[in-house]
């Protein structure tokens, strides 16, 4: 057995698999603190995709939705989004954690902390392979809730009243409508996601000083640079999703996203941009700082 072959089956013993326990916990916990500042903007996000010709700036879809529901409209979703968030992190970050092994294994770097900027993109890319099949069932729930006035005229059944309508009209299948067009955007997402965010890291590192030593606010500032172009790589991919899942389309997500271009033009694959960016950064940079923060106690606790 070579000697990066035998590293890897030794790092597959107790200490594998705790690392991989920590990073579920610390994903959950930084799914947790990004739903909880983000959330408003995110359901104007919503509103705006999935009805442009009713909303169509951010202000005024905010006022809107708040005139009508109060804040409860404005956190319609937070239960689904919640479960989406912690769902999907957890599984992200655990699945990241274990890639980061593997890309570290496949290129012969030695230590997972000395990946590239790349490896670590890389890893996140096929980390987000496994999280969309978490993510697509809950954020089904989480954009049909956020767009129910639109579609039903006001808030008339809760998430899990909703999901018991869905399975009962459409079965289990009915749960993953856009699924195709959920891997299409989280997987290059996440690969701008963990690249940005390892970049940003490393130009804000002092000199002396490792990337895990950068404070807090470093810490928010590059994990908002990552949500941001995230974001803006993936943002027409987000838009037919939230069509297709809003309105229960069965059409593939090509043909969905080819009428809303000869229908309603380039620029409606960018309605909502505004408000995702303005909830992005401090969304993901609490997201990344809860999880930094998670992770580095855990290990203290059980290293």
């Amino acid at each position: 057995m070579s000697l990066a072959a035998e590293e890897f089956h030794t790092d597959t013993g107790g200490a594998h698999y705790r690392d991989g326990a920590i990073d579920l916990v610390a994903g959950s916990m930084g799914g947790v603190a990004s739903v909880l500042v983000g959330q408003p903007l995110d359901t104007v996000k919503v509103k705006m995709q999935a009805f442009p010709e009713v909303h169509t700036n951010l202000l005024g879809c905010f006022r809107t939705t708040f005139a009508g529901d109060g804040l409860r409209g404005l956190y319609a979703g937070t239960v689904p989004a919640l479960a989406a968030n912690v769902a999907e992190n957890s599984v992200l970050f655990c699945a990241y954690g274990f890639c980061q092994k593997l890309v570290a294994r496949v290129t012969r770097t030695p230590d997972v902390a000395e990946l590239s900027v790349i490896g670590n993109a890389t890893a996140g890319f096929v980390a987000a392979f496994f999280s969309s099949f978490t993510l697509c069932p809950t954020e089904l729930v989480k954009c049909r809730l956020q767009a129910m006035r639109e579609t039903h005229g006001q808030l008339d059944v809760g998430p899990f009243g909703l999901t018991k309508r869905i399975l009962r009209a459409e079965g289990v299948p009915g749960l993953f409508r856009g699924l195709t067009a959920t891997m299409a955007r989280e997987m290059p997402g996440y690969f701008f996601f963990f690249g940005g965010y390892e970049a940003t890291r490393a130009l804000l590192t002092p000199a002396g000083l490792t990337k895990d030593e950068i404070g807090a606010a470093r810490t928010i500032v590059a994990g908002g640079v990552g949500g941001i172009m995230l974001w803006v790589a993936i943002f027409p991919a987000d838009v037919v999703k939230s069509r297709i899942q809003v309105e229960g389309s069965r059409e593939p997500m090509l043909r969905v996203m080819r009428t809303i271009l000869q229908k309603e033009g380039v620029l409606a694959l960018y309605n909502g941009l505004g408000p995702t960016l303005l909830r992005t950064f401090p969304a993901t940079g609490v997201l990344f700082l809860a999880y930094e923060l998670t992770k580095k106690s855990l290990h203290s606790l059980f290293g």
